[in-house]
This record gives structure tokens, C-alpha cells and sequence, in this order.
């Protein structure tokens, strides 16, 4: 038998959740084969297979707490899909009462339920009409695989959870009380779910009747991001300054260059790239905006690691641009939407997270109008970017429209006085109103 056991994990990480396996007692896996994601409060991981064989028992089902080390399965380098499924099934308490190909007995209907519900574990959303037919037969939402977009549960997932096409209808006389179990999840519908589900509340006012309430525990990354939070409030004295920012020049040159931009580089010009820029060359001006605080001490950081807020699935992370200077815009924008794509995915690293001297949060993309971002600390400061929208502004005694976009600076007036970050911020308002001054760093 070979064991599968939890990685070593960082330093800081004491504990890890085991989010999904992606096989079950008595199934195949292949050396190497992904076999369960594991959650920490920073990054998720994938362990794979030690070896090729059949999986003999979970130790540890999903949603459980372990730590480095850990024993959470058992393979079994010789054992066949039927004798493994059999010990799977002496191994979870259950008792198969039939073969494989035959009609499932009652009995091995409710094993199949309870292995259908550790295997998801967490409650989706059901739509209204499946709602009202899962609360006429008396199912929860555990007990039906949903398919709809994120996992949402459709009225057909529901009938298909109450006529399971391998077991045979049970008359009321038979079962009177008995509400049927849902058939076991197959492997092309289990790989289909959405390896992070994102819980959302309903959208239609029908799936409110009742006054429904959903209770959801906080992922591992949700609960650091709470812990961060509360502790840049707790121990910073977080000020914010704003000003606006006129987009036209900007807004000009990438309508220029975009479509060059993108044939030259295979990647699209964004806006992130400028501000990650002018940043960086508002931090070289004002160094204090860069440091950080270390008990009595300033650590002036002589290197520009730039965060870059991401939304995911999970939460919001922020995986750090290193060296952020020494990149060009097509490196900077290349970096910025590979992080997008794996932070949706759950992929990025420790590492790239870990770390920043300097954050940039662009809520503007969700039509944000104005915000005060919060310090990701140890970090001394922030840049909120919000929505460019056409503004009417005076200029040379007239009104003009222009498309404006207001930004926030917020600091750690510990260690940054007012006139250094209102400086800073307007180093950054000069930089995207006149690009030409990040190519010749003035």
C-alpha cells in the first residue's frame, strides 16, 4: 500500500483544508494524476499521486482540516477498481448488497447518497423551480449534483437526482417515507463542477420565499483576508488623499498603439501597465511611500515589488509584480493577466503572494466611482484606481468634458506625512495625464 500524505507547507500555514478529491474509493488514478486540492489561507495546491494504482480509502473526506504530514489516502499499487471498491466500501462502513452492473439495492441507493453528499459538501444555490421540487421531495441541496452556471442547481439536475436512470422506481407502498437518493456522480460530471465554487445569493425574487438563509464557512483565504484587514485598521493610521485624473492623453495613446501593441507583444495594452508605471516612478521620487514599518524602525525598501489586487473565486489576492521597474509595459500587462487566469483558477503560488512593497487596486473595473482602499500590510500604502467616466471640468475658464478618473492615495501616517503622499499621488496624476514623461523619467 502507498500512503498519501499532506505536503510540507510553508512556514506560516499550520493548517490546509482538503477542498475536493478528484477520485473516489475504488477509482483508478494514474502516477502523478491530480488527486485532491488542498486550501491554504494563501494559495491552493494539488497533490498528485505518488503512484498509479486503484485508491484503496480516504482517509480524510472533503472540507477536512490537515496538517503537513498528514495521512489523508491509500492507494493500492495492485488492486483492481472491484476489490478496492469493495474495501472502499468495508472501509466507509457500507455493505454492497449486489454487483456493479446490477439494479443497486435500497441499501446500496443510500450508500451512494452518502458518498454523493461527501462529495459535495457545500450547499449550492438551487434555482426557483428546483428549489420548490427539492423542497416538495424533501432533498437538500447537498444531495443534488448542480449544473448550471456556477454550480447552481436546474429543476432538471433535481428530477434527474429523483429518477436515477441505473435504480428502479420505488412504489409509495414500498417506501412510503423514504425519500429517494440521488444517483452517484459519475466522472465526467464531477470533472465538469467548477473546482472552485463561488457561492452566490439568488438573483430571482421567486427564490426568496420563505426567507431562505444559506450559512457558508469562510474559506481559509477568506479568513486571513479578514484577519489582514482588521489588522491594517487596528494598527495603521490610514489616511487617504484623492485627485483626479484627466484619461485623455492616456486614453489617445492607447487607442493608437493598442493594435501594434498587441501584434508586436501577443498581449493587449491595458491601462494597468501605465499605473503600475507611474507608480513606480512616483515611489523613486518619494521613497518613505515605499517603506514599510518594523516595530521602531523604517525599512526603506530599495526595490519596487508592486501588488496587484486580483478578485477570484476565493477572495481577493494579491500576487506581486517583482522588480516592477526593470519590466516593460508588455511585460508588466503579460504577468498581470497570467495572474488574472490562475487567481480564477486557484493556482498561484506562495511565493507570489508573499511579499510587496507597494499595492494598486483597480475597482474601476466594476464600475467603482470612488473608494478608500485599505493598506495590505506590512505595505505603507495603496493606490485605488476607480471608473474613467466623462466629466465636465474647467479649463482655461471653460467647460469642457473630459474623461476623468478619480484616484486615492492611502497611507500609513505613521511614517508618511500628508505632504509626501499628496506629492506622490500628484507625481501620478502628471505621469498618466502626459505619458511621455514615464519614457524619459521625468
Amino acid at each position: 500500500m502507498v500512503e498519501v500524505k499532506v505536503p510540507q507547507l510553508s512556514e506560516s500555514v499550520s493548517e490546509a483544508t482538503l477542498l475536493q478529491w478528484k477520485k473516489k474509493a475504488g477509482e483508478r488514478v494514474a502516477a502523478d494524476e491530480v488527486l485532491v486540492e488542498v486550501e491554504t489561507d494563501k494559495v491552493v495546491l494539488e497533490i498528485p499521486a505518488p503512484s498509479g494504482g486503484t485508491v484503496a480509502q480516504i482517509v480524510k473526506p472533503d472540507g477536512s482540516s490537515v496538517a503537513s504530514g498528514e495521512l489523508i489516502a491509500v492507494i493500492d499499487p495492485q488492486g483492481d477498481a472491484q476489490g478496492a471498491s469493495g474495501r472502499g466500501a468495508a472501509a466507509s462502513g457500507t455493505q454492497a448488497s449486489a454487483p456493479a452492473v446490477a439494479a443497486p439495492a435500497p441499501a446500496a441507493i443510500q450508500a451512494s447518497a452518502s458518498a454523493a453528499a461527501a462529495a459535495n459538501s457545500a450547499p449550492a444555490v438551487a434555482m426557483p423551480a428546483a428549489a420548490k421540487r427539492m423542497a416538495d421531495a424533501g432533498l437538500s441541496a447537498s444531495q443534488v449534483v448542480g449544473t448550471g452556471r456556477d454550480g447552481r442547481i436546474t429543476k432538471g439536475d433535481v428530477l434527474a437526482a429523483l429518477q436515477p436512470a441505473s435504480a428502479p422506481r420505488a412504489s409509495a407502498a414500498e417506501a412510503p417515507a423514504a425519500p429517494v437518493a440521488p444517483a452517484p456522480i459519475s466522472a465526467p460530471a464531477a470533472a465538469a463542477r467548477p473546482a472552485l465554487p463561488e457561492v452566490k445569493a439568488p438573483i430571482d425574487p421567486g427564490s426568496l420565499s420563505g426567507r431562505p438563509e444559506q450559512r457558508v464557512p469562510m474559506s481559509r483565504l477568506r479568513q486571513r483576508v479578514a484577519e489582514r484587514l482588521v489588522q491594517s485598521q487596528s494598527t495603521a493610521a490610514i489616511l487617504t488623499t484623492f485627485n483626479e485624473v484627466n484619461m485623455g492623453p492616456l486614453i489617445e495613446l492607447r487607442n493608437r498603439y493598442k493594435d501594434r501593441f498587441e501584434k508586436e507583444h501577443g498581449v493587449k495594452l491595458g491601462f494597468m501597465s501605465f499605473f503600475v508605471k507611474a507608480a513606480v516612478s512616483a515611489l523613486k521620487k518619494y521613497p518613505i511611500v515605499n517603506a514599510s514599518v518594523d516595530g521602531a524602525e523604517i525599512v526603506y525598501h530599495g526595490y519596487f515589488d508592486i501588488g496587484i489586487a486580483v478578485g477570484s473565486p476565493r477572495g481577493l489576492v494579491v500576487p506581486i509584480l517583482r522588480d516592477a521597474d526593470q519590466l516593460s509595459f508588455a511585460e508588466i500587462e503579460r504577468r498581470i493577466a497570467d495572474f488574472g487566469g490562475r487567481a480564477t483558477q486557484g493556482r498561484l503560488t506562495i511565493e507570489e503572494l508573499t511579499g510587496g512593497t507597494f499595492s494598486i487596486s483597480n475597482g474601476g473595473v466594476f464600475g467603482s466611482m470612488l473608494s478608500t482602499p485599505i493598506i495590505n500590510p506590512p505595505q505603507s500604502a495603496i493606490l485605488g484606481v476607480h471608473a474613467t467616466r466623462d466629466r465636465p471640468v474647467v479649463e482655461d475658464g471653460q467647460i469642457v468634458i473630459r474623461p476623468v478618473n478619480y484616484m486615492a492615495l492611502s497611507y500609513d501616517h505613521r511614517i508618511i506625512d500628508g505632504r509626501e503622499a499628496v506629492l506622490s499621488l500628484v507625481a501620478i496624476k502628471e505621469a498618466l495625464e502626459d505619458p511621455s514623461r514615464l519614457l524619459l523619467e521625468v
